[in-house]
């Protein structure tokens, strides 16, 4: 049975934790689905735990990147994995409300290509998390909801679903961490694309640490957020900005492991 939503989860050494957040997935997920746990080597501690899940369950599936390390690649390589026509991005510490990825799966079945899980539209919620982080990421989604109407309060929230057709037809440019949502979100503004959003309550991570680094990600951060403001543009301007970036890269494998 071919999937209605792909969920892609990035990992990296999460180790035993990963355990918990993917049983609460296969319990939430009510719609037709695989799981991609998308690990950059093969002696990820996450591994071993997700494999013995998998031997259980046959919706999850652990595919090992060969774009590059790094969560944007691990991201980009398992939505070019994805069989669904929705790919949902989820990160593996629990953060995220699996109960909701059908949902935004089912606002992508409507018709946007981006469909944001919000924590600043009424009814969402952060829960802890660093104080700069939560300022920055709060400014970024209001400042772009109201003067580039990208459709969503939460821009930079990782926690979306996409349209895999939008997605392959755009690219992925990013390939530092997380700016993947608003990359995505910012390229959907300038094609005048659907994006919508629903409310989420997002929970900072209990066990292990957060990978990810301010500093490091705020001028990808930056980028893309400038580039929500530009002019419109047509889908062959953004397919052919993607054919002159796209960067050489191994092919994907399919389900039996060998070249798509």
């Amino acid at each position: 049975m071919i999937p209605r939503v792909s969920v892609v989860i990035p990992v990296y050494n999460e180790g035993e934790g990963v355990v918990r957040h993917l049983e609460r997935i296969l319990r939430e997920v009510l719609l037709p689905a695989e799981i991609l746990v998308v690990h950059d080597m093969p002696e990820d501690t996450t591994v071993p735990y997700a494999k013995e899940i998998a031997l259980k369950d046959p919706r999850v599936r652990t595919i090992l990147n060969t774009y590059g390390r790094g969560p944007a690649n691990a991201i980009r390589f398992g939505i070019d994995a994805a069989r669904a026509p929705v790919a949902v991005v989820t990160m593996a510490d629990g953060c995220d409300d699996p109960q909701q990825i059908d949902d935004l799966a089912r606002l992508v079945d409507r018709g946007v290509v981006v469909a944001a899980a919000s924590r600043y539209m009424p009814g969402g919620q952060q829960v802890g998390g660093p104080r700069f982080k939560r300022m920055a990421s709060r400014w970024a989604g209001r400042t772009l909801s109201w003067f580039a109407r990208v459709g969503t309060r939460d821009a930079t929230n990782s926690f979306k679903a996409y349209d895999t057709d939008f997605v392959r037809l755009v690219g992925i440019e990013s390939n530092t961490g997380f700016e993947i949502g608003i990359e995505l979100t910012a390229k959907a503004t300038r094609l005048h694309r659907p994006v919508a959003e629903i409310p989420t309550i997002w929970l900072d991570r209990q066990l292990g640490e957060s990978h990810f680094d301010v500093g490091r990600f705020m001028p990808s951060y930056l980028r893309w957020y400038f580039f929500a403001f530009g002019r419109r543009l047509s889908d062959e301007q953004l397919a052919a900005r993607w054919a002159a970036r796209r960067p050489v890269t191994a092919p994907v494998p399919d389900k039996e492991g060998t070249p798509a």
